[in-house]
């Protein structure tokens, strides 16, 4: 296991743990959470053996093997599926052995070397690396293109490629979601339930750390506290505990103020010195508890916009694209204030195009597409952080939007969004990836929008920052249109999901759980190949005949296979009724530990249950797809 004793570290003058102590055990999905600087990464390299203890030790099994996404990726001609497959050291070690052997002639160490492969996965790691990067959004065409031709983004899709392929004893991924859509985090959710390792992971994704981990390690005040369940049942724990912690802070207080007082009014009186002196001992050998904290984090809303027309937007029968290439086609859209739509589709569906067609950044290739005269477009995308003014400050980007506003009201402003002080005069420059998106942020909210266009804006932002979007979007008076890979923002502030799929933009009747059952459908038929051409017709009689057969072929798996969507939807429904019972704090108190522990039992159990019943779901399907393909095959031949 990973054991951490008084463990201390410093970044500079400043400290980031003191004393703090936590055990990992093998096998544990740990999710690691904490404030932005607070030393999340840099305890991940403390674990990797890249940075020292100050005080204390820092134990992990000599044996493991650990894997990491590497955060830079060279612009190298190699092809990406080669590139994935580099990331496993071992196995490529082995590769070069066996080739020297090889040429070596050497018939004894070939053997060992090919055992060797064998157990390294060697013989089948080029579909297992593709099966990852087709999870992870990547085209069969892309798998076989240079590194150099992939964006930044992609090319960190490409990094935590390789760490999902080695086999490794330790997994440790700070951020692994930032650069995903939603369907890529839905997949990659399902690979690290099957993770058999010990998971160490980093992340500001609410929905995605509940699917995947089972304990959270928070850094409090330089130390390191542990709570077991996922992170919505670490909130309750913590607020509770820190509601306790607030009572005993505050009784402590009233009995230091009252030996104090003591203290004070009788050391200087011969007839009470032997008291105020016990008072004193009494006092000096009092544990001193430090007061809660609630940490503030940020707080801003939107302005009201200065006209609010109706509809902001409207379309019919539109097509979009780019150039000749259609993307979208036979839109019918009607933006109006008060409109919360998130958009859903799989990753290239064309969600960023409709993003960027209502933005104005593309124009209509044909139909009506009307806007209305007040419209005031506020979009809120990746690659804008780019168009900052990296040798101006917050400051400066705020006044040359608004010359006239003082400089203490624009100060003010900043403020909401973490530019404090100093903060809000520094370069830009320098800045980290989650400062920048604030400070677009701040930028597109002073500009008092009536239509906001979201794509992925809480990448970089930590939980507080995300948390205080999700409150100002509940407040906005106009109409917005969100594409986003964190689901508990899209559950909390879209009214309406529209599904993007085979140009066309349609409404999706369901929530967030449906569209994770469309995407796993989805792709059940896509590996089955369903779609194929008839070249002939068959004999009517013989098509009749085939067809009976499969019916009384495939009755028992389609019997299974209904029976296993109910039993999806029950442990659905019961892990929603034992996140609902978590909520109750007084689970939380002692006398009800056993209820408590029951209960995530029992939420332990039904995961455990859902996941295998997805599994055996997906591969009747997929006996079913084969059959129906086997059905055609036979058609074809008749």
């Amino acid at each position: 296991m990973i054991q951490l004793s008084e463990l201390s570290l410093m970044r500079g003058a400043k400290p980031l743990l003191e004393n703090a102590s936590a055990s990992i055990y093998p096998g544990h999905k740990v999710g690691l959470v904490g404030p932005n600087g607070c030393g999340k990464s840099s305890l991940f390299a403390l674990l990797r053996g890249k940075l020292q203890a100050d005080t204390g030790s820092c134990e992990v099994p000599r044996q493991w093997q650990i894997a990491t996404v590497a955060q830079e990726t060279p612009a190298s001609a190699q092809p990406a599926l080669e590139y994935v497959i580099d990331g496993d050291h071992r196995l490529r070690k082995i590769q070069s052995e066996l080739k020297r052997a090889e040429q070596a002639h050497e018939g004894e160490r070939i053997a060992t070397l090919h055992q060797q492969l064998e157990q390294a996965g060697g013989y089948h790691v080029e579909a297992r690396a593709a099966t990852i990067l087709a999870g992870l959004g990547f085209s069969q065409e892309q798998i076989g293109q240079p590194v150099s031709q992939f964006s930044g983004g992609w090319r960190m899709r490409l990094n935590l490629a390789q760490a999902l392929l080695c086999q490794s004893d330790l997994m440790l991924l700070d951020e692994p979601t930032n650069h995903l859509d939603l369907d890529a985090v839905i997949w990659l959710e399902r690979f690290l339930e099957r993770y058999a390792g010990t998971l160490i992971l980093i992340s500001h994704d609410k929905a995605f750390l509940d699917a995947t981990v089972d304990e959270i390690i928070a850094i409090e005040q330089h130390s390191l506290v542990s709570y077991k369940g996922n992170y919505s049942a670490f909130e309750q724990q913590r607020a509770e505990r820190l509601r306790l912690q607030d009572l005993q802070y505050r009784k402590q207080q009233q009995q230091v103020a009252h030996l104090q007082s003591f203290i004070d009014r009788f050391r200087a009186k011969a007839s009470k010195a032997k008291q105020a002196q016990s008072r004193i001992k009494q006092l000096e050998k009092m544990e001193q508890l430090a007061p809660a904290h609630y940490q503030s984090g940020f707080s801003f809303e939107f302005f009201t916009p200065p006209k609010l027309p109706n509809p902001l937007v409207s379309m019919e029968k539109v097509k979009v694209g780019y150039g000749d290439k259609v993307i979208l086609e036979q839109l019918q859209l009607n933006l109006v204030p008060g409109s919360r739509i998130g958009l859903l589709g799989r990753n290239g569906a064309g969600k960023s195009t409709l993003i960027k067609l209502l933005a104005q950044e593309l124009s209509p290739l044909e139909g009506l597409y009307q806007t209305s005269a007040g419209l005031r477009i506020g979009y809120f995308a990746q690659h804008q952080l780019e168009f900052l003014q990296m040798d101006d400050s917050p400051l400066a980007h705020l006044q040359r939007l608004d010359p006239k506003a003082t400089e203490q009201s624009l100060r003010d402003f900043l403020g909401g969004f973490g530019f404090h002080g100093d903060a809000a005069v520094a370069r830009v420059a320098p800045m980290s990836g989650g400062e920048k998106a604030r400070l677009v942020l701040a930028l597109l909210v002073y500009q008092k929008p009536n239509m906001l266009l979201l794509d992925e804006p809480t990448n970089h932002l930590d939980l507080d920052m995300r948390h205080a979007l999700n409150l100002a979007l509940q407040g906005f008076e106009g109409a917005m249109v969100l594409v986003s890979h964190d689901r508990f923002l899209l559950e909390a502030v879209c009214d309406e999901f529209y599904l993007v799929d085979k140009a066309q933009v349609q409404p999706f009747s369901g929530d967030l759980q449906d569209y994770r059952q469309w995407l796993m459908r989805e792709s059940a038929e896509a590996s089955a190949g369903t779609e194929t051409e008839q070249k002939s017709k068959p004999d009517r009689k013989a098509v009749k005949r085939l067809e009976a057969e499969l019916r009384q072929q495939t009755q028992p798996l389609r019997k299974a296979i209904s029976g296993q969507e109910k039993d999806m939807d029950r442990l659905h429904t019961r892990l929603q009724q034992i996140e609902q019972q978590m909520l109750d704090t007084r689970l939380y108190e002692e006398q009800h530990k056993q209820e408590l522990k029951a209960l995530l039992d029992e939420q332990a159990s039904a995961k455990q249950a859902l996941e295998d019943t997805e599994a055996q779901w997906l591969e009747n399907q997929e006996k079913l797809e084969q059959m129906q393909q086997d059905f055609e095959h036979e058609l074809r031949c008749q």
